[in-house]
């Protein structure tokens, strides 16, 4: 088993370009997604306020357009790309003869503590630590077969979440009856509502102590969430299907998979707008039903259990044809130069992640321009746009200087067990290394 010193972070001249680029394409979904829903406040504001913010009918389509074609499907693209590079790390490792385990436990282990960093201290929403604990699951399927990876994602999308769902929908019932079920959700749920109340409430405080203190209190207790199983099912499902597509290259070698592509993008795209469209028109029918709809109401229709499994098979379908389209227009000049400016980003992706969380707590939070709870869908898509396109702009300055991003460079450090180079080498030294 190889020494922490006997491994080393990927090259420059062995990354995955698309790859890069693709990533990059995700995170700015998924900072729109963070803004919309939790930086601005949005979810933690009664249900009245926060319909008031999309009363407007600009506000109306702006909202309408990022439930169908963002939410949720950039997180999805995330996740399979975690997977997906797992799967490229675990073939390089054997390509060395080594064992990817010990180096990508470190690897976990290193982003576990960035992600517990980052949820306490800073923002509460943080996918870090998830995945980090979803990884070393990964690690068991890392020498299992195609087939059982593939029958492992169909349970953990529609199985075990349906299960789960409908025993958290009917269990209660069953064990204590339906008055009883119906007043611990009430009690449940007004707890909650109290809870998002006084994070809103220490949010939107003047004191940066305050508002962390706020952060932190409501991160534990988020810990507990009874959705939280669900959701590392989920978020498994998505890692074993970025394993397989990166077992089979799939994106690494576009043209011999292209008719594969073409057919993903089609059913993809095809199936993923349909059921965003049903998920719409669902939630245009529930949204006045006293309780807040199909997911507020205290006893939801027995059909409406299976909605959130269809919503996430939706969400799968349309995340893996963006994928899809993305590695095809990828392959056409014109398009990857265009696509191409996303590259840098990719590359140091946990970098920018973690500094959209700092620059949006100081652009909504109290102690900043106290923006939360206060800015409609469409204002808060354009300073997303504003703020990525800046965070591009730093990640090309960047990268033109240096390997990595500064907390890629720790990641990498702490992993492999020594301080790693930094700065690029200048262009003659360069050459006459190779």
């Amino acid at each position: 088993m190889p020494e922490p010193s006997s491994a080393g972070p990927v090259e420059l001249s062995e990354r995955v370009h698309l790859l890069d680029a693709l990533r990059g394409f995700a995170l700015l979904g998924v900072f729109v997604s963070n803004s919309l829903s939790w930086f601005s406040g949005r979810s933690l504001l009664p249900r009245e306020q926060a319909k008031a913010l999309t009363a407007s009918t600009l506000e109306t389509v702006v909202n309408s357009l990022y439930a169908f074609f963002v939410d949720q499907k950039f997180v999805t693209l995330f996740s399979l790309l975690f997977g997906l590079g797992f799967a490229l790390q675990l073939t390089r490792a054997e390509g060395r003869g080594t064992s990817i385990v010990p180096v990508y436990r470190r690897r976990l282990l290193v982003l576990l503590g960035l992600g517990l960093v980052h949820m306490f201290a800073i923002w509460v929403g943080d996918i870090l630590s998830t995945y980090a604990l979803v990884g070393f699951v990964l690690l068991l399927f890392r020498q299992r077969s195609d087939r059982t990876v593939l029958t492992w994602v169909a349970v953990l999308f529609v199985v075990l979440p349906l299960t789960l769902s409908i025993a958290q929908r009917y269990g209660p019932e069953l064990l204590h009856g339906k008055e009883a079920a119906e007043a611990a959700t009430k009690a449940t749920r007004d707890e909650e509502a109290a809870h998002r109340t006084a994070f809103l409430t220490g949010l939107s405080s003047h004191s940066v102590v305050a508002s962390q203190q706020a952060n932190a209190v409501y991160a534990w207790q988020n810990l507990a969430n009874p959705g939280r199983p669900i959701w590392l099912c989920i978020i498994l499902g998505r890692f074993l299907l970025g394993l397989w597509a990166g077992r089979h290259r799939v994106l690494e070698d576009v043209e011999r998979h292209r008719k594969l592509l073409v057919r993903v993008m089609a059913w993809g795209l095809a199936v993923g707008s349909a059921l965003a469209t049903l998920s719409l028109v669902l939630n245009l029918m529930y949204r006045d039903v006293p309780g807040g709809g199909p997911l507020g109401q205290l006893s939801p229709p027995g059909w409406m259990v299976g909605m959130r499994t269809l919503r996430e098979v939706g969400y799968l379908f349309m995340g893996c044809g963006y994928a899809a389209a993305f590695a095809l227009l990828f392959q056409k000049e014109r398009w990857r130069k265009v696509l191409g400016v996303l590259t840098p980003a990719g590359r140091m992706a946990l970098t920018l992640y973690l500094m959209q969380s700092v620059i949006s707590i100081g652009l909504y939070d109290g102690w900043g321009l106290g923006l939360v709870g206060h800015t409609p869908p469409s204002r808060t898509v354009l300073m997303c746009l504003g703020v990525f396109a800046a965070q591009v702009a730093f990640s090309h300055w960047w990268l033109a200087r240096f390997r990595f991003g500064p907390v890629e460079w720790l990641w990498r450090s702490l992993t492999y067990g020594r301080v790693q180079t930094m700065r690029l080498a200048p262009a003659g030294e360069a050459r006459a290394a190779h």
